[in-house]
């Protein structure tokens, strides 16, 4: 992507919380997040264990000029809650598509946020996509629903690699069209 078609980054409200960027005052929470072998093993990309400067070295890829890829943090404390519920990201690709990708802190599975987050970064559409894609590994059908309340549909069955678990894990992908 050209630096010029970057948009700059926008806090987005959603009902119980803010999706706000990524700034560096989050590396302490977002390294506890990261070291949970629950969180790591339901990503791509987040190793376990976690490596000393992980944390601060992903931040700094999304405070990086001319970056596709942005990153929200789920913050709750104008609401009476966390500062750090957990985090979505969408990463532009061609053609006006993003693909999202969201984790939640395990003290908050089932409790809707997630839910509310996907929803609120498609309904905001920060980015002008025409399209959203999404997967989730088949071992974590609560991901699956985050994404099918939310007006995504199932694509098909695919793989990818999990850094965290070292092997390739099923997947399902999602398809969100918005315009």
């Amino acid at each position: 992507m050209k630096q010029d078609t970057i948009r700059p980054q926008a806090v987005i409200e959603a009902p119980r919380m803010v999706l706000r960027p990524l700034r560096t005052s989050d590396a302490g929470r977002l390294q506890m997040y990261h070291a949970d072998k629950r969180v790591a093993g339901m990503t791509t990309s987040i190793p376990h264990p976690l490596p000393p400067g992980a944390a601060e070295n992903y931040i700094g890829n999304f405070l990086k000029p001319g970056r596709a890829c942005q990153a929200w943090v789920m913050d709750a404390t104008a609401f009476g809650g966390s500062e750090f519920l957990g985090l979505i990201t969408l990463d532009q690709m061609d053609r006006n598509q993003s693909e999202i990708g969201y984790w939640v802190a395990p003290a908050l599975w089932n409790t809707g946020f997630a839910s509310e987050a996907v929803q609120a970064l498609v309904d905001a559409n920060p980015m002008d996509n025409q399209t959203i894609f999404a997967s989730v590994f088949q071992d974590n059908p609560g991901s699956a629903r985050v994404l099918t309340n939310a007006g995504f549909d199932y694509l098909g069955d695919a793989e990818a690699f999990s850094v965290a678990r070292g092997a390739k894990v099923a997947t399902w992908t999602y398809l969100k069209r918005l315009a």
